[in-house]
């Protein structure tokens, strides 16, 4: 039997991740904000038929918007839709705005949506503030990344 899931871990499932921003980005913080969605895009997100790859947000007098977000069409849909890569307004309180846009006004940091879930039936997208890797970066983490499975492959075949 596996130990009980906390309140927030029962209530919140991912749907969609955007890896592509941590090879490309260096994460500095992290916001949870909602989205103003319609019902078919809703109801397409809870099929994952969502892709946040390529995806950012920008601020937009005091607002903040997510752009170049895919979201397919539902499967289920009547005449009701909506077009696939429209701008979505996030949800964000006041004083959370304003902070991002201090920080983004610094020189190469940029918003990236890095997971789009579920939580309490509600859909949330897991905002980054972050800053664009250079290309020895990238080398430098895919190295850092094979030396951890070397290792812990090492670690796994001693232990036989």
């Amino acid at each position: 039997m596996s130990p009980p899931k906390s309140d927030r871990e029962a209530a919140q499932r991912v749907i969609a991740e955007n890896r592509k921003a941590f090879h490309d980005y260096h994460i500095v913080d992290k916001w949870e904000a909602g989205i103003v969605l319609l019902g078919t895009e809703v109801k397409a997100i809870r099929e994952g038929r969502v892709n946040l790859r390529d995806s950012f947000a920008r601020v937009d007098r005091g607002e903040v918007w997510m752009e170049n977000v895919h979201i397919s069409p539902y499967s289920h849909r009547g005449y009701a839709d909506h077009a696939e890569r429209r701008a979505r307004k996030l949800l964000l309180n006041r004083h959370e705005i304003r902070k991002l846009v201090g920080q983004v006004a610094e020189k190469g940091m940029t918003l990236v949506p890095l997971e789009l879930y579920l939580k309490k039936g509600r859909v949330k997208v897991l905002l980054g503030l972050a800053k664009g890797k250079q290309a020895h970066d990238k080398r430098e983490t895919i190295r850092k990344r094979e030396v951890d499975r070397e290792t812990r492959a090492a670690v796994k075949e001693r232990q036989r």
